[in-house]
């Protein structure tokens, strides 16, 4: 069990919440929460927006049962953390662009973190449909910060600029932005957010269809090749 060290609002219904311990995370994994007994019967899982020396952090969205019991939770309550969990986005060399979509933003400061760390040019593309989250904290991680607001991030980034791009959001914007990569030499990575049951692949609630065949997000994802799950890009 881990201390909950800070669960503070940052919009409306969205919430940062950062839990003690030492984690060994990757770009673009997740972890499963719990902060309840019997119900919810589930845990949730919720993608790494941080990880230091401190802890782990979590930005997450308010939808259900399960995120509003998170909501409630306190400086010095204990929360369940199980993982780190999945395959992330991958460890590259080159310029990067990052672009998110509502919540789809969360694994993208940590994914920018440490790609800056490790020398790569990285700018972020960050779509949201009513108020932008946390956008002195992006920019602080980054090259160059674009945010779009009730409009279409995906309009305002052209894949030739870019080696690799990293995205996580709307199944919809990832498919824009698929055929957008088309023609050009960009490499694109893609995390899903199927609903999860177990986080560790065994119940297979999270399957997705792939150009493999099916696969378990939680376990052989969230992060695919674009080519995998939207065919030939």
């Amino acid at each position: 069990m881990a201390t909950v060290l800070k669960n503070e609002a940052v919009g409306s219904g969205f919430y940062l919440l950062k839990a003690s311990g030492m984690y060994d995370a990757k770009m673009g994994q997740f972890c499963m929460l719990r902060a309840w007994d019997a119900y919810p019967v589930l845990s949730r899982p919720i993608s790494i927006f941080d990880c230091d020396g401190e802890g782990i952090s979590f930005l997450y969205k308010v939808v259900g049962q399960g995120t509003e019991l998170l909501a409630q939770l306190k400086p010095g309550d204990t929360i369940d953390v199980q993982g780190p969990y999945g395959n992330g986005f991958p460890a590259v060399t080159g310029k990067v662009a990052l672009v998110g979509g509502g919540i789809g933003v969360a694994p993208l400061y940590y994914t920018a973190k440490m790609l800056k760390a490790q020398g790569n040019p990285v700018d972020l593309y960050l779509g949201f449909t009513d108020e932008a989250l946390l956008q002195q904290e992006y920019e602080a991680v980054c090259d160059e910060l674009t945010v779009n607001i009730g409009g279409y991030i995906t309009d305002d980034i052209n894949p030739a600029d870019y080696d690799y791009i990293m995205t996580c959001g709307p199944h919809i914007m990832m498919q824009v932005l698929a055929d957008k990569v088309k023609g050009t030499a960009a490499q694109l990575y893609v995390s899903m957010e199927n609903r999860m049951g177990c986080g560790v692949g065994a119940c297979l609630v999270c399957s997705c269809k792939t150009t493999g065949g099916n696969k378990k997000v939680c376990k052989d994802g969230p992060v695919f090749k674009a080519e995998e799950v939207f065919g030939n890009v």
